[in-house]
């Protein structure tokens, strides 16, 4: 009968292997995407009756640095952030940098009842917001009772 009693440094060793596996895996995927830690642009993902929302948040771009694509059901958002040089600065040598800078690619599964035909996107106030439209056919009604 001892030998089925374990001692508390099993489960902390357990615990300590389940820690490193879900740093290793970047967390567990939802049903619309699957992200790592530290993606970037930070995703927003919602919906409305009419639409799915996608928000991405990338301060200090420009509305022509976004490639927004749609295929086969994945809405696609890449581009190229530059690095911000601060001409104050000139002598600095840089340490430590928080600031992401460099290219990058987002890949969002988009429900089935998504319109790949009526998408729009807009960037504002360091916002990019796509709208893709939910199929009529998929849309709330309400039915008379008679």
């Amino acid at each position: 009968m001892n030998d089925f009693l374990f001692g508390n440094a099993l489960f902390s060793e357990i615990d300590r292997v389940q820690r490193q596996m879900a740093g290793l895996m970047g967390g567990f995927p939802s049903s619309l995407r699957a992200s790592r830690q530290g993606a970037f642009p930070q995703l927003n993902i919602g919906a409305t009756d009419d639409s799915v929302e996608i928000v991405a948040f990338a301060p200090g771009m420009q509305a022509s640095d976004f490639n927004v694509s749609i295929d086969k059901g994945l809405l696609t958002v890449s581009g190229e952030r530059k690095p911000v040089q601060d001409a104050a600065a000139e002598g600095t040598r840089t340490y430590a940098q928080e600031r992401f800078a460099g290219s990058f690619r987002r890949v969002i599964e988009l429900p089935q009842n998504a319109d790949p035909e009526k998408v729009t996107a807009r960037y504002t106030n360091g916002c990019l917001v796509v709208s893709v439209a939910k199929r009529e056919a998929s849309k709330p009604r309400a039915i008379q009772v008679q």
